[in-house]
Parts: structure tokens; C-alpha cells; sequence
């Protein structure tokens, strides 16, 4: 089989890194996207020669429609496109800063849609978009609420271009939305003050949700949801997938 052409935003740390040294070790044609690029050049440098980096950041329109233009350059079609990038930070709206606020709006949902822009033009007739959310969307979550505001646009964008696409018929373009719960790497930490993390942890506690006691799962074990929602058969649909950690 051909490889497919895969590009991953977000691919410098974290779940898009797992992802991409996952696909590349199984002979598909990984494309790096994220806004580090030293970050995307060290992971490319993991996974071989076959990886393309591109320096972008997924909330400006310029920047994606720069990326995806360079990306052109080395790739026809793409085959498979994963919004993973995100920004998740725990702030209270009446303490936020407003570049807090318009990151997690632009990062979490504008930056998929802007990818999504500029990739169908590119897409095989038969590729595959996977847009990451979050479990948190479904539930009462402290110092969370624009960021599950963020992924719960997503949500709906994603419901509306599922849709569109089936609308359309000179393409067989499927859309998924994969939930996403808690995961760990060794390169993934809060990124906050320890005293707003305190907050965070004592608020979210307060509401019964035992950050410190909720299954986990590690980056490396969520990617073999992503490998089996690309290798559908073509009759199989899969809209919406959840995916939370087990306790040990």
C-alpha cells in the first residue's frame, strides 16, 4: 500500500509528537506543523528524512495559508489532516489576561477551521479530517470555561463540515471529532502559576473532579485510536470518539 500524507498541527510536544513518530515509523509521510519550529526539527530529526517541518501558527490566516502554500511544494494531496494543536491553560475570566482569551479561542477553534480552510483544496477524495476536543466539554470545569467554550465551537464546526462534505458530492471526505481525556508524556506540564494551579486544583476538587485520582492514559496508547479511525474501511463512519485513561 501507498503511504498516505498526514499532517499533524501541534506536532512539536505531546500527543502531536506521539503521532507523528507513530505514523513515520509505520512508512506514512508525516507533515510537522506548529508554531516552534526548533521543536519540529527535533522530532523530524527522530523520525528520518521523510518528515516535512513547517513553521506555523494555526490562529493567523497568513501563517496557515503560508504553511499549506509550502506544503504544496513537496505534497499534491493530503490524505489525512489532525487539528491537534491546542492551548490549555486554567484561568478565571475575571482574572484572565485578554491575549489569554483570544489565544484559547483562536488556538482551540479558529485555528482547525483556518487549517481546514486551507487544506480541502488539497485533500484526496477519499482523506480523512480529525478534529481533537475535549471531555471537558461534557462537564463542570473551573477555571476551564473558555477552553471548553474553544473545543465546544469545535465540536459544532465540525458536526456543520460533516455535513457540508457529505453535501458534496465530487468527494468521500470523513470527519471525526475525538474527544479527548487526560494524557501524559514526558513533555507535557500545566502552564500556569503554581498558585493558580492550586486554585485550579482545589476549585475542580470542590466540584468532584480528583485531578490527581482520574484515569490517565499516555500519549504513545491514545495514538492507536487515531491509527484505527484512519484505517476505517470506506463504509465505516466514525463522527464522534471518545477517549478517557484508565486508573492503573
Amino acid at each position: 500500500m501507498s503511504s498516505k500524507v498526514i499532517v499533524v498541527t501541534g506536532a512539536g510536544s505531546g500527543l502531536g509528537r506521539s503521532l507523528a513518530r507513530r505514523f513515520a515509523s509505520e512508512g506514512e509521510a508525516v507533515v510537522l506543523v506548529g508554531r516552534n519550529i526548533s521543536k519540529l526539527e527535533k522530532v523530524a530529526n527522530e523520525i528520518g528524512a521523510e518528515a516535512l517541518c513547517l513553521s506555523c501558527d494555526v490562529g493567523n490566516p497568513k501563517s496557515v495559508n503560508q504553511a499549506f502554500s509550502k506544503l504544496m511544494e513537496h505534497h499534491s494531496t493530503i490524505d489525512v489532516l489532525i487539528n491537534n494543536a491546542a492551548v490549555y491553560e486554567p484561568f478565571l475570566t475575571k482574572e484572565a489576561r485578554p491575549q489569554q482569551i483570544v489565544d484559547s479561542i483562536t488556538i482551540n477553534t479558529i485555528g482547525p477551521i483556518l487549517c481546514i480552510n486551507a487544506a480541502l483544496p488539497l485533500m484526496a477524495k477519499d482523506g480523512h479530517i480529525i478534529n481533537v476536543s475535549s471531555e471537558s466539554v461534557g462537564m463542570l470545569f473551573p477555571y476551564m470555561v473558555t477552553y471548553q467554550a474553544a473545543k465546544a465551537g469545535l465540536e459544532r464546526f465540525t458536526e456543520g463540515l460533516k455535513y457540508e462534505l457529505e453535501a458534496d458530492s465530487t468527494n468521500n471526505i470523513r470527519v471525526t471529532c475525538l474527544r479527548a481525556g487526560a494524557m501524559y508524556s514526558d513533555d507535557i506540564s500545566l502552564n500556569t502559576e503554581p498558585e493558580v494551579a492550586a486554585r485550579f486544583m482545589a476549585a475542580t476538587a470542590a466540584v468532584g473532579l480528583d485531578l490527581r485520582n482520574r484515569g490517565i492514559s499516555h500519549v504513545d496508547s491514545v495514538t492507536t485510536v487515531f491509527r484505527a479511525i484512519i484505517d476505517l474501511p470506506s463504509d465505516v463512519d466514525l463522527p464522534v470518539v471518545t477517549v478517557q485513561g484508565r486508573k492503573p
